[in-house]
């Protein structure tokens, strides 16, 4: 009893527990952490390790996906650079067309103004050797009309006629020349 009485009289530490109770608890600790340790802990390792694996399968699956991603990307640039170096290469085929195509117009229409300027000018030479052929007629017929009153006699011979209207352009047109 005196040590009942002891044990009354001495305050507790509610701090240190008392032996049988931490002796217990240590059991008990002891059996849940081995009951945890096989039963639970591979569990716990097996869903890790299955995340881990999951994880591990989509980073090799989006590095897979990058790899093709810049792949197709590098396609589309050399595409992309090859529609490009063909559209400058039409646009300079069709400038070369165009320039040539222009120039060619222009040498046919400088070729038609060659012809129409040349027709002209044998137009011109025509009707003016046409003119002059009527209008020497004319003159000349009035001329001898005149010659014929002037010296009272009729010229109606046609070698005189030629002969007289033939002196007398001439000197028209030595006189002409002259006064040039």
């Amino acid at each position: 009893m005196n040590l009942l009485v002891l044990a009354a009289e001495e305050p507790q530490n509610p701090l240190v527990p008392p032996i049988p109770e931490l002796v217990i608890g240590l059991i008990a600790f002891v059996i849940v952490f081995g009951f945890l340790a096989k039963k639970l802990l591979p569990n716990i390792n097996k869903v890790l390790e299955e995340r881990h694996a999951a994880i591990e399968g989509g980073i090799e699956k989006a590095e897979a996906a990058q790899t093709e991603a810049q792949s197709v990307l590098e396609q589309y640039k050399a595409q992309l650079a090859e529609a490009r170096h063909e559209a400058a290469r039409l646009r300079q085929e069709a400038l070369e067309q165009g320039t040539a195509l222009k120039e060619e117009l222009r040498a046919e229409g400088q070729r038609q103004r060659e012809e129409i300027i040349a027709a002209g000018h044998a137009q011109i030479a025509a009707d003016r050797k046409a003119a002059s052929q009527a209008l020497r007629q004319d003159v000349g017929k009035l001329a001898t009309d005149l010659a014929g009153k002037l010296v009272g006699e009729s010229l109606e011979d046609h070698a005189r006629q030629s002969r007289t209207i033939d002196r007398f352009l001439s000197e028209l047109e030595e006189k002409a020349e002259a006064a040039r």
